[in-house]
């Protein structure tokens, strides 16, 4: 089968990823084969391939926003063959520590991870635990699920992490796969949201999506933010998203990977009860919970589209700020 390799980690112009043959995998005792249809390229797939991530498995393939059809199934699986399926980040878990007996799987020092500690979605063909992967909601392509499964949920996590009051003021830093997705559950739920983005598309998406403003990721804003979230890598904005908030506010900080925050001014950034959250992974009950909301919004998800012979492009357009909205491959 086709797939793709991170042979060499490292800044996404020295071309660490590469296209690779594979047998395709058997899948053992629990778990599924799923022949790929989709792929979501993740924002984590580059810090994976350019090393910002430790590596967990060397040679690694990509990919955790997976959407596809259970070709075969191991002993002991729910699923069956010609099941549509989701595989998302979250893979595995003790399920006997103390975060997962308290519903915080998410935080479980065991935790492995799809395109991390094992194969992901950048290949024709995936092997993924069946009591880990997700129903899909029904009336959507695969190319518009595939962000779900990871900008989606990650988004959906970061949201009730900012905890907005209701009808509160959300800003959101960074405008890609996750965030507009995000956006849309905030304003369904009668947020108002602001946009702090130095792209003009993505200012452009957000106010079309119904942003109440968009602008720059440094600039005032029209008022006081009840909750924010930083989507981007930058650990820069980090000041001025706190610097944003209104009393009692708070920032949720929704990536896997963060540049180093500068230092911070106690009183303009924290006093009045402002406060720092991060996000981490998401847990099934994260995902299940979302993916039914996805089933009953009119999600506009916004895509682009590229084959499975094309990852390497789309990681590069990712790092370089071409894509508006999310990438997903498609095989």
């Amino acid at each position: 089968m086709k797939a793709w390799s991170v042979r060499a980690p490292g800044p996404i112009a020295t071309g660490p990823v590469a296209p690779v043959v594979r047998d395709v995998p058997d899948p053992g005792p629990g778990e599924l084969l799923v022949r790929v249809r989709a792929c979501g390229v993740c924002r984590t797939d580059l810090h994976v391939a350019e090393g910002d991530l430790p590596v967990h498995l060397p040679g690694v393939t990509p990919g955790h926003e997976v959407v596809g059809e259970v070709a075969a199934a191991g002993p002991g699986c729910l699923h069956a063959p010609g099941d549509r399926v989701g595989v998302a980040w979250l893979r595995g878990t003790c399920g006997a520590c103390g975060h997962c007996r308290r519903g915080a799987e998410n935080l479980c020092p065991a935790s492995v991870y799809t395109g991390w500690d094992a194969h992901g979605g950048y290949a024709e063909y995936a092997v993924a635990p069946d009591a880990y992967v997700h129903d899909l909601p029904p009336g959507r392509s695969d190319e518009e699920v595939a962000p779900l499964l990871c900008a989606g949920i990650i988004g959906y996590r970061a949201l009730r992490r900012a905890a907005p009051p209701p009808g509160g003021r959300l800003g959101i830093w960074g405008f890609g796969g996750s965030a507009h997705l995000a956006a849309q559950v905030a304003l369904a739920e009668g947020a108002e949201v602001h946009v702090f983005t130095r792209s003009a598309a993505a200012r452009e998406l957000a106010l079309g999506l119904g942003a109440a403003w968009a602008g720059d990721p440094f600039g005032e804003g029209p008022a006081p933010l009840d909750a924010a979230i930083v989507f981007a890598p930058a650990g820069t904005l980090v000041p001025a998203a706190l610097e944003r908030l209104g009393r009692g506010g708070t920032l949720a900080i929704a990536g896997i990977h963060l540049t180093d925050v500068p230092a911070l001014d106690y009183r303009r950034h924290l006093f009045q009860e402002r406060q720092i959250r991060s996000v981490t992974a998401n847990t099934r009950a994260d995902a299940g919970e979302f993916l039914r909301l996805a089933g009953r919004l009119p999600l506009r998800i916004a895509t682009v589209p590229y084959g499975l012979d094309e990852a390497g492009r789309a990681l590069t357009d990712l790092a370089e700020g071409r894509v508006n909205g999310a990438a997903v491959l498609l095989t």
